[in-house]
């Protein structure tokens, strides 16, 4: 299973204003729409870290590199990225006249935090200290005036920011991954026996049975992530099964 771990960042929309509250902004006084500014990538297991900007390629280029990873993707991890990255995204490919990158899972973090836990806030940099996962680089919103006005420092450092993300992002998907529920299932793309659905290991312990109202099924305990799945066949004595949810 290949799993993209992904973090975008976006330029502002520019309008022109009459006041500093409770102002609405009609489309006639819209100057400029946001647009896709960078992305950091890593695809899980790997060392490699993937980053492109308008800075650096064309617009063309650009997005056509960030398709292609997608496109790769069986999973794609993000923070947020249901309501906010992938949505980006989606826009920036159909309106430079790309088609559809092909079908993959995603994985929400954010959406794990809020189901999950309860943490005083559930920002990524508030959840990534409490579960010692680092801290976002500090930033202020000068970083993206100073990026669209083509300060190459102020580029430097939002790539450094968004790549900080995406470290911050694995390291977060690591910890929190024996608890996602309904994580995409590693046994799925594997032949070799009964794997662990969260993370694809082999390592794992049978721990007692889950009982529903149809059946008995072997439970296991994974001794790679920490999480719990069980066979998908009813237990049967003296026989073993090697298929999982």
């Amino acid at each position: 299973m290949k799993i993209l771990l992904l973090d975008v960042e976006r330029s502002p929309n520019v309008a022109y204003v009459w006041g500093l509250f409770k102002e609405n902004i009609p489309l006639a006084r819209l100057i400029d729409t946001s647009q896709l500014l960078c992305y950091a990538a890593k695809w899980y297991d790997e060392d490699r870290m993937l980053f492109d900007s308008i800075n650096q390629s064309s617009e063309k280029k650009f997005l056509k590199g960030l398709h292609k990873l997608i496109d790769e993707a069986d999973v794609v991890v993000h923070y947020n990225g249901t309501d906010f990255d992938m949505p980006v995204i989606n826009t920036a490919f159909v309106e430079s006249g790309f088609k559809p990158p092909s079908p993959y899972k995603q994985v929400d973090l954010l959406k794990v935090v809020r189901n999950q836990f309860k943490f005083t806030s559930n920002k990524m940099d508030h959840v990534a200290a409490q579960l010692k996962c680092g801290t976002k680089k500090d930033t202020t919103f000068d970083l993206w005036i100073r990026c669209m006005a083509g300060d190459q420092d102020a580029w430097q450092d939002m790539e450094i920011y968004n790549i900080e993300d995406v470290i911050i992002l694995e390291k977060l998907y690591d910890t929190l991954k024996p608890w996602i529920k309904n994580h995409p299932n590693h046994g799925l793309y594997s032949e070799d026996g009964l794997v662990c659905p969260n993370c694809g290991s082999h390592d794992h312990q049978k721990r007692g049975f889950a009982y529903t109202t149809t059946g008995k099924y072997q439970r296991h305990n994974c001794t790679s992530c920490g999480s719990w799945f069980r066979d998908k066949s009813v237990f049967q004595k003296g026989k073993e099964t090697f298929r999982n949810v």
